[in-house]
């Protein structure tokens, strides 16, 4: 079977989620692209948007009339010469709409599983539950005669076992996109030991035609991504409970100190709370309940988290992408305040800021911001200068963040002697790729 003739029935389960309908996105785009070439134009293509939710499925189709929109507005060139046989088609917003009516035609929602019972390929972004996984696939690979590929967007379970619990002997990998899909440029690509070489062949030049990165990882629990965020969050929130009893102030505190120094000292475009927050204590606390059986000897979780869940703070996000509540407080996108969870309340910044500020001390004057940073052909150069001057401080703020910055180097080091990885420049592309980092965690800077 061909790329193109793969491609010509497929599914997306969970399409309606946060990264199903990204995912859609992707795929029905490039299954128009693939019609309008002239080898195509009497094939047809169709992609079953599979969701239990109705009205998620229809708000799933008004976000992807304005995401095509914006697909087509950038390549209208293209477009004019994919329809250059098409007199009808003068104007760009005609090309623009036509293409739009292409793209969307090409999708069908659906509520039941039977949509992918003739479907060729299987993206599955259903919740990170295992057994949910395996029965949804297997249930389908029951009933589906053409023997189809399942492509699982799990980040956390080895692949290994939902291959194994659901019958698919070298007919599932894992191809993690980062969230959102639709932007963000890495995969992480999971295979077994019988994933077939056609199917690893196909998921490369798909990933090539959507421009993505690909990193392949090996089938440990958690894989590269959250092999390496998963350990870094639990870092910080052993650093806050540890600094909240050393230096005598209320755990808030220490949680706006690790926060800062995770994001302004470390030079990342997010503190640890936030990301957790911005990635949801839910879900951060389910990926280490998935993590931690395979991984005994290092306690993969933490009574915050538990503690959190028990008032219902989830952090997460909004439909919107607007962050929601979660150890911090936002407004506008800014941070204004800290949850307490003696208390449970939240502790306006301006009570306390100050005075945690003083007590980290200055930054160096070195100091370079993440924004100004990320995109500087001088990067190493003035990373290297501020992390220097980091060293030879010994203001509270300086000192935490040199450890804080060798325990990342030391988990992404891990990763690799764990055979997770396999090369430090593969768990450094993650996090510069999917975690946006202006620098890979294996480095030298505080060495």
């Amino acid at each position: 079977m061909t790329y193109e003739e793969r491609l010509q029935n497929a599914s997306v389960l969970g399409a309606a989620g946060k990264m199903g309908s990204g995912i859609l996105l992707l795929t029905a785009v490039e299954m128009a692209d693939l019609s309008l070439k002239p080898e195509n134009k009497d094939k047809s293509f169709v992609l079953n948007a599979i969701d239990i939710d109705p009205a998620g499925l229809s708000g799933l189709m008004k976000y992807m009339r304005e995401q095509v929109r914006k697909v087509a507005e950038k390549k209208t060139v293209w477009l004019r010469k994919a329809y250059a046989d098409r007199d009808d088609l003068v104007e760009n917003f005609d090309i623009i709409d036509e293409y739009i009516f292409d793209v969307l035609n090409i999708v069908r929602p659906a509520t039941s599983m039977e949509a992918a019972y003739k479907s060729n390929l299987i993206f599955e972004a259903v919740s990170e539950n295992r057994a949910l996984k395996v029965k949804l696939l297997s249930g389908i690979d029951k009933n589906n005669p053409n023997k189809p590929w399942y492509f699982t967007n799990t980040s956390s379970v080895p692949i290994n076992l939902i291959e194994s619990e659901a019958g698919l002997d070298g007919r599932v990998l894992g191809f993690h996109f980062y969230n959102p899909p639709a932007v963000q440029r890495l995969v992480e690509l999971i295979t077994t030991e019988k994933t077939t070489e056609e199917a690893i062949a196909f998921a490369q030049e798909y990933a090539k035609n959507l421009r993505k990165v690909v990193v392949p990882s090996n089938d440990f629990a958690g894989f590269i991504g959250n092999g390496h965020f998963m350990r870094d969050a639990l870092h910080g929130l052993k650093e806050a409970e540890a600094l909240a009893a050393e230096k005598d102030i209320p755990l808030y505190e220490a949680v706006y100190i690790i926060n800062k120094i995770t994001q302004d000292y470390l030079v990342r475009p997010m503190g640890i709370f936030q990301l957790i927050d911005y990635v949801g204590i839910d879900v951060v606390q389910f990926i280490l309940n998935v993590m931690n059986p395979f991984n005994p000897d290092e306690g993969l979780q933490h009574h915050l988290l538990d503690k959190m869940m028990e008032q219902g703070v989830k952090g997460g996000q909004y439909s919107s992408g607007a962050q929601k509540d979660g150890f911090l407080r936002y407004k506008g996108g800014k941070i204004t305040g800290v949850w307490d969870i003696h208390k449970q309340h939240y502790v306006d910044l301006e009570e306390f800021k100050d005075e945690c500020d003083e007590m980290m001390g200055a930054l160096p004057e070195s100091h370079v911001a993440w924004k100004s940073i990320i995109r500087n052909r001088n990067k190493d150069e003035l990373l290297r200068q501020f992390f220097d001057d980091l060293k030879s401080s010994n203001e509270l703020g300086a000192v935490l963040a040199v450890n804080y910055g060798k325990r990342s180097k030391e988990i992404g080091e891990k990763l690799v002697a764990d055979k997770v990885a396999d090369e430090i420049d593969h768990v450094n592309t993650v996090m510069l790729t999917g975690f946006y980092h202006a620098y890979g965690p294996v480095n030298n800077f505080f060495d």
